[in-house]
C-alpha cells in the first residue's frame, strides 16, 4: 500500500505543480465567478466553490506532505552517500525509485556506519592515551 501511495502522491504532486494545473484551477475560479450572476450569487453557488476548494486542499496536504517527507529523507541519504563516497563507495543511488522500506534500510545502514566510525574514533583516542602513558612510564 505504501508503494502505491508513494507512486500516486509523487505523480499528483508533480501534476499539481505544473503551470497547466494552475491554469485549470484559475479557469475554474473564473468560470465560477462568471456564473455568479446567473445563480444570483446564491449561498449554494458560494458553497460549491468553498466545498470544492476545501476538499481539494485537505487531500493535497497529505499528498504533498508525503512527498516532502520522502524528499527530505532522500536528500539526507544522498548527502550521506556523498560524504561516504570517498570511503570506497562509488555507486550512485537513485533514491527516487526505491520504496520507503528501502529508504529506512539505507538510513539504518548510515546510522550503523556512523556508530562504527564513532567507536573507531573512540578506540583511536584510547590507543593514543595508552601509547602516551606507556611512553611516559618507559621514560621514568
Amino acid at each position: 500500500m505504501q508503494k502505491h501511495f508513494h507512486r500516486i502522491s509523487s505523480k499528483v504532486s508533480y501534476v499539481v505543480g505544473t503551470p497547466i494545473a494552475f491554469l485549470v484551477a484559475l479557469s475554474v475560479v473564473i468560470i465560477w465567478a462568471a456564473t455568479g450572476a446567473f445563480f444570483d450569487f446564491s449561498n449554494t453557488w458560494q458553497l460549491l466553490i468553498n466545498t470544492g476548494t476545501t476538499i481539494g486542499t485537505f487531500l493535497m496536504v497529505f499528498l504533498i506532505q508525503n512527498t516532502q517527507n520522502r524528499d527530505g529523507k532522500e536528500l539526507h541519504l544522498k548527502l550521506d552517500e556523498l560524504i561516504l563516497s570517498g570511503n570506497g563507495r562509488d555507486f550512485f543511488l537513485d533514491l527516487n525509485e526505491v520504496g520507503d522500506d528501502e529508504l529506512e534500510a539505507l538510513d539504518q545502514e548510515f546510522h550503523a556506519i556512523y556508530a562504527k566510525h564513532q567507536a573507531s574514533e573512540a578506540l583511536k583516542k584510547l590507543h593514543v592515551r595508552v601509547t602516551t602513558e606507556h611512553k611516559r612510564r618507559r621514560k621514568v
